[in-house]
């Protein structure tokens, strides 16, 4: 395969070359619906007819008659026959939307996750892309920051199996001969969760401890489930951006990892070197990247514009864009694009892939079992002969997609009150609006006063639109808008039960909801079939499963606030006031609800603990056994969670981090053993030279069905 490529390579002149390491947005070339589209910024770009026809990749085209359109013109122009790399942002699916990350990470759920992403690839493929920018495995501890959606939450351990589950099901095994997978890129890489005050955007500051322990763990096992590609990071990484990060794209990535894929840049990353302050101009960012490894450059044009005269004055070695372009042609060998330059694009298929019942009915499955129970004094699940009042600003609408849902369609989805109408009579169902999102008038609060007073149960359909979540959208307030929290207290002066589902992309402060409502269902945006999925809940019908992957902050001036933190030298150890601990005067420093933290419409009971031995070995394993009951009246799905505590380290360890969870089913009555191995290498972490070891000593062993209610079993390592 290289050598047909570096065939290839040697024939192209530099110009041809350099245009391989373009990508462009869609409305430039030719056979573009959207052709000539072109405005602002992408109009002083000042691109040529020939960059065109040298360009390597389309970003965000799609639709099978458009991508063959454009890769048929391209094609009769470009003088070797090398086809375009369609790519895309097809986040939590394509046309058929799949509840946000953040909502499949509570999941906790790895096959329902590779399917969500197989079902993506499959309707994103036969649309004609072949590279999805996806997963975003970027951990998050601030729900400040708007792209908590598009994270799986604060966990090293669950975000490592998520990003594996969705490259396995962007991917498939074998890219050449299935036409209805994508390559998949992850992204950002790296440490892009951790913007200072959680803004968009900012700076990074951490050590590289903390960014190998917790942070590149997953991009790590997204990188050994054999992910095609990866994506810079707009933020800085120990003072240097990502995209111009020499030590962390070349060291660590390409050298420390092995990883030989295509780098490429987010958009106009390159030319942001030089706000950053690490590029004077164009010239100097190009020089950067390009020294650092980034092979394409996304939406700027400082390669196209810079290397040839870089090249020719000696300052970059021809043989560094010839090692860029041979990744992406082989890329586009690997997709089999030389021999069928249309791959999966198909006009007719199209039609029948799409938005399919199958691809449905598997939405509204991952929806149900995406939304996490909060709270419930007996409310739900309703009965179906109750007269139901749905109020609030998501009761009819149809933005519960959230941010990233590019080809999603509001039409398409099923929204709240057109689920609860496939439960019940349509004549037990009333529905006023009672605010919009951020503003609301009086007539609205009296039309819901009214429409409530008649009922038996109301349900409240509030939460964020997703313009104030997703990327740009950080927040500094994560309560619900004042319009909504004064919606609630009118409405539970009429004494009535109340249940709460919220629509939203990031943990909120539920002060003013969850001491309001009698119960509060947390949806997410929950995608196509979400008002379906909803329904399937409230009446029943499905139990909710899910468990926080992000802990919610009792206030945001806690933030961030995580389960595996350190202890520090003066911890907080009792509810009564000591004033020289590590506390807050006015708030608990605990999380409103933990991670791991999720309720069901049935009990559970956890009994019989025990651990095989107390004493391990390095070469031996010991095995942590329980019994888990369900004592409720429903058959019902539990997560049984398994977290260890190295008491005493070389290094300050987290009051305790997860190492294994299984999900278990149980009927009425049944009582299923739950037994986790305990292995040496679940003990090992980056010591004082980073080196990946364990230590000798004492640990603790934590079971239970989230992070805080845990019972503790202590054994010790001997080395």
């Amino acid at each position: 395969m290289s050598h047909q490529m570096n065939e290839i390579i040697q024939n192209m002149t530099l110009d041809e070359k350099i245009g391989q390491l373009l990508q462009l947005a869609t409305p430039f070339f030719k056979g573009a619906s959207n052709r000539g589209e072109i405005t602002g910024p992408m109009e002083e770009m000042g691109i040529t007819d020939e960059d065109l026809y040298n360009c390597g990749s389309v970003l965000g085209a799609s639709g099978a008659e458009e991508v063959i359109n454009i890769q048929k013109a391209h094609l009769a122009e470009n003088r070797h026959g090398i086809p375009l790399l369609m790519m895309a942002d097809i986040i939590h699916g394509f046309k058929t939307i799949f509840p946000v990350p953040l909502a499949i990470g509570c999941s906790w759920d790895m096959e329902l996750a590779e399917q969500s992403a197989q079902i993506a690839a499959k309707e994103a493929a036969v649309s004609g892309v072949h590279v999805t920018f996806a997963p975003m495995v970027d951990l998050v501890r601030d729900p400040r920051w708007g792209r908590v959606m598009e994270s799986t939450g604060e966990d090293p351990y669950l975000n490592s199996l998520f990003a594996r589950a969705f490259v396995r099901g962007f991917q498939g095994t074998d890219l050449t001969e299935d036409h209805d997978r994508v390559a998949a890129c992850v992204k950002h890489f790296a440490a892009y969760g951790a913007p200072e005050g959680g803004r968009e955007y900012n700076t990074v500051n951490m050590s590289e401890r903390q960014l190998r322990e917790s942070y590149l763990p997953a991009y790590k096992a997204a990188l050994d489930e054999g992910c095609e590609m990866v994506m810079t990071a707009f933020n800085t990484v120990d003072g240097i951006p990502a995209t111009g990060n020499r030590k962390l794209m070349r060291d660590l990535l390409r050298d420390e990892w092995g990883f030989d894929g295509v780098m490429i840049s987010d958009w106009g990353a390159v030319k942001e070197l030089i706000p950053h302050g690490v590029a004077e101009d164009e010239a100097e960012a190009a020089l950067k990247a390009l020294q650092a490894g980034v092979d394409i450059e996304m939406m700027t044009t400082c390669y196209v514009d810079h290397l040839k005269h870089l090249v020719e004055e000696g300052t970059v070695e021809e043989a560094l864009i010839d090692e860029a372009v041979l990744r992406i042609l082989k890329l586009k060998q690997k997709l089999g694009l030389f021999e069928n330059p249309h791959r999966g694009a198909d006009v007719q298929r199209e039609k029948e892939v799409i938005l399919s019942t199958e691809h449905r009915n598997a939405a509204r499955e991952l929806a149900a079992k995406s939304c996490v129970l909060l709270k419930n004094e007996n409310v739900l699940p309703l009965k179906l002969q109750q007269k139901v009042a749905l109020i609030g600003p998501f009761a009819q609408n149809g933005d519960i997609l959230g941010p990233w849902s590019w080809q999603g369609s509001y039409e398409d989805a099923v929204k709240l009150d057109e689920g609860l109408k496939l439960k019940i009579d349509p004549s037990l169902l009333s529905v006023a609006k009672g605010c919009d999102i951020e503003t609301g008038t009086e007539e609205e609060l009296d039309e819901a006063l009214k429409t409530a007073s008649d009922a038996d149960v109301i349900i409240l359909a509030l939460g964020e639109g997703s313009f104030m979540s997703g990327e740009g959208g950080s927040r500094s307030n994560i309560q619900l808008p004042k319009i909504q929290l004064e919606l609630i207290a009118k409405l539970k002066q009429l004494q009535k039960p109340m249940a709460a589902v919220l629509f939203n992309g990031r943990p909120l402060d539920l002060h003013g909801v969850i001491d309001q409502a009698d119960a509060v269902l947390e949806a997410w945006y929950p995608g196509t079939e979400g008002g379906a999925a909803i329904a399937d809940l409230l009446f029943g019908d499905a139990n909710p499963s899910g468990r926080l992957s992000m802990s919610f902050p009792h206030s945001v001036g806690q933030v961030p606030v995580y389960y595996n933190h350190f202890n520090t030298g003066r911890p907080k150890l009792s509810e009564e006031y000591e004033r020289y601990v590590s506390h807050y005067l006015d708030i608990p420093n605990e999380a409103l609800l933990p991670f791991g933290f999720g309720l069901s419409y049935t009990t559970f009971t956890y009994s019989d603990a025990t651990l095989s031995a107390e004493v391990m070995n390095a070469d031996e394993t010991i095995n942590l056994s329980v019994s888990v009951t369900n004592t409720g009246a429903m058959s019902g799905e539990e997560v049984v969670q398994l977290y260890i505590r190295d008491i005493s380290g070389e290094i300050v360890r987290p009051v305790k981090e997860l190492k294994a969870f299984e999900k278990i089913k149980l009927e009425p009555n049944e009582t299923k053993e739950v037994t986790f191995t305990i292995k040496e290498e679940m003990l090992r972490y980056h010591h004082e030279d980073l080196q990946f070891t364990s230590d000798a000593g004492t640990f603790i062993a934590y079971v239970g069905p989230n992070s805080k209610e845990v019972s503790a079993h202590t054994f010790k390592l001997v080395k």
